[in-house]
C-alpha cells in the first residue's frame, strides 16, 4: 500500500533528506550543496510509503512564476510501483484549490519527462542543464 503525507515534524523532514541525499547527491551525483537550499524551512515537503517503508519525496514552493513542483526522488527499490504518481496526485491535490489560476510547473529530468506528461504536465522551451543533468520546464 503507498501512502502520501505533507510532512509536518523534524523526524519526518529528516527521511526526506534522507531520501534526497541517496537518490540526488549518491545516485545522480549532485553536489550536496546544490541540493539543499535556502527554501528547505518554507516549502511544503512530502514523503510517501510503500508498505509503511520511507520511498519517495518531493517538495513545492512559491516563486515569482507560480507554483515549483521540485525534487521528486523514488528510492530505486520502490520505482515502477507508481509511487512517484501517487506523489504527484497528492501534491497536486493540495497545491490546485489554494493556487488557482497560478502556472504550475517544473524542471523535469529528461528521463522523467514521459511520467510528467502522462499526469498532465506539457513541455515549454528549450532544453537546460542544471547540476549536469538535462531537463525541460514542464507547465501543467
Amino acid at each position: 500500500m503507498i501512502s502520501v503525507k505533507k510532512i509536518d515534524n523534524p523526524a519526518d523532514l529528516e527521511t526526506v533528506f534522507d531520501i534526497r541525499q541517496k537518490v540526488f547527491v549518491e545516485e545522480q551525483h549532485v553536489p550536496r550543496e546544490e541540493e539543499y537550499d535556502e527554501f528547505e524551512e518554507t516549502a511544503a515537503h512530502y514523503l510517501a510509503t510503500y508498505n509503511g517503508e520511507p520511498a519517495g519525496v518531493a517538495r513545492w514552493r512559491e516563486t515569482d512564476k507560480g507554483v515549483k513542483l521540485e525534487r521528486f526522488a523514488v528510492l530505486p527499490e520502490f520505482r515502477n510501483k507508481e509511487v512517484g504518481g501517487y506523489i504527484l496526485k497528492q501534491v497536486l491535490a493540495d497545491v490546485l484549490p489554494l493556487h488557482a489560476g497560478k502556472t504550475i510547473y517544473l524542471h523535469a529530468q529528461v528521463p522523467a519527462m514521459n511520467f510528467y506528461a502522462r499526469h498532465g504536465f506539457e513541455k515549454v522551451g528549450e532544453m537546460f542543464s542544471e547540476c549536469d543533468i538535462e531537463h525541460f520546464k514542464m507547465v501543467l
